[in-house]
């Protein structure tokens, strides 16, 4: 990334989710584009661990916020964590899931999804989106999924949340692109995080991609389009659910191929 992206998307970034995984590897990318970052998430000493590295390796500012972003005051939580800061570039990239049948999973369970992955991106946008439109510039990024396009047994409310980040992001895309702030759906399909790792597939569906390369091409495509997918077999993939099956064989196969994974 050149200085020019500094200029259109800094001075500071502020990566949600930020302690593993795809956003830490987002809080790298931009890091080394000479961006400062704001890293939040809920536990402290990753977040800590990172902001390290990150001054050390690049030279850049680095605030640490550790914030349950599904906190009722998540507002008033990160509005203390910027302050005096001019935030360029919003990346969201937190995410609340469980697998398994819906009716085996506890409803508080289930209503914690929806604050981490529909009510906090809202909330955040609404906040920093606001001030890049008053300075006529800026970017944000929400993560969506792959699981996203069409009902996922096994997750099946992570891949409604999901569906929601994805056509919340375009439809930012469309009413602030002409007033300087670029916003971007990234759609990722499986990707190899300590969260993924944790949950311990039986057999992988598909290629595993590497955190750097979705938050790459993630930030490659910001300004570009409404929303992408990352990763060339996931594009390939989504094309076939998407626009070659039928919406009904499209869920029965994603319902099958998430009970292989966790039979």
């Amino acid at each position: 990334m050149s200085a020019a992206y500094r200029e259109k998307y800094g001075p500071w970034a502020l990566v949600a989710g930020a302690s593993e995984g795809i956003g830490a590897a987002f809080a790298t990318e931009l890091a080394k584009a000479g961006l400062d970052v704001v890293l939040v998430a809920r536990r402290a000493d990753p977040l800590e661990t990172l902001a390290t590295t990150l001054r050390q390796t690049f030279g850049v500012q680095v605030r640490v916020a550790s914030i349950d972003l599904a906190s009722p005051d998540l507002l008033e939580a990160v509005r203390f964590a910027t302050a005096g800061l001019e935030i360029g570039l919003f990346v969201y990239n937190a995410a609340y899931s469980m697998i398994g049948p819906f009716l085996d999973q506890p409803l508080a369970d289930k209503l914690r999804i929806l604050d981490v992955n529909c009510r906090a991106p809202v909330i955040l946008a609404d906040e920093l989106g606001r001030a890049m439109v008053g300075r006529g510039r800026g970017g944000i990024i929400l993560m969506a999924s792959l699981a996203g396009a069409q009902g996922s047994a096994f997750i099946t409310t992570y891949a409604a949340s999901k569906a929601f980040d994805l056509v919340l992001a375009e439809g930012l895309w469309d009413e602030l692109r002409d007033r300087g702030v670029d916003v971007l759906g990234c759609r990722a399909g499986a990707t190899r995080t300590p969260a993924y790792e944790k949950s311990k597939p039986a057999v992988e569906s598909g290629p595993v991609m590497e955190p750097e390369a979705v938050a790459v091409e993630a930030l490659a495509a910001l300004g570009k389009r409404p929303s992408m997918v990352a990763g060339t077999f996931n594009g390939v993939a989504a094309f076939f659910m998407g626009r070659v099956m039928s919406r009904k064989r499209a869920v029965m196969t994603m319902g099958r191929a998430m009970r292989k994974m966790y039979r």
